[in-house]
């Protein structure tokens, strides 16, 4: 037996009361818009790209760098029509909230499976027959 006292610490529990699990709990956040990689890459490419265009400082400070970076590599939809696509294709999915749409437009699950693991929130919103037509139109838009 040990006399040493134990090393590990008990892990703190997160700040706030947010939770994606099988059932949504975004606090503050409930409400607001939720973007994919790609939505969030057109919009800051297209300020940054229009600040330089009128000669503003764009003040391209490390955080913004490292940002752009992020989701340039991240980003699975590079082109504007194929973002504009995926949106819709999953704005007309009304039974899921714009977290999950957000979650199934970054990640880009492969199967229905994949995507029900990685979202919780997903399970038994929609057939996984139903999800998968959705992921492999996606997958489609992803290869033009």
């Amino acid at each position: 037996m040990s006399h040493h006292p134990p090393t590990s610490r008990e892990k703190a529990k997160p700040a706030g009361d947010e939770e994606a699990t099988t059932v949504l709990n975004l606090g503050e956040f409930q409400g607001v818009e939720t973007l994919t990689l790609s939505e969030a890459a057109l919009v800051i490419n297209a300020l940054v790209a229009k600040r330089r265009n009128e000669r503003k400082n764009v003040n391209e400070k490390d955080t913004l760098t490292k940002t752009i970076d992020y989701l340039d590599t991240f980003a699975r939809f590079k082109e504007k029509e194929s973002v504009e696509a995926v949106e819709r294709l999953l704005g007309a999915q009304d039974k899921l909230h714009k977290f999950e749409r957000a979650q199934l437009g970054s990640l880009c699950c492969e199967t229905s499976e994949e995507a029900k693991y990685l979202i919780p929130s997903l399970s038994g919103k929609m057939s996984d027959d139903d999800l998968q037509e959705i992921l492999d139109e996606m997958y489609k838009l992803m290869h033009r």
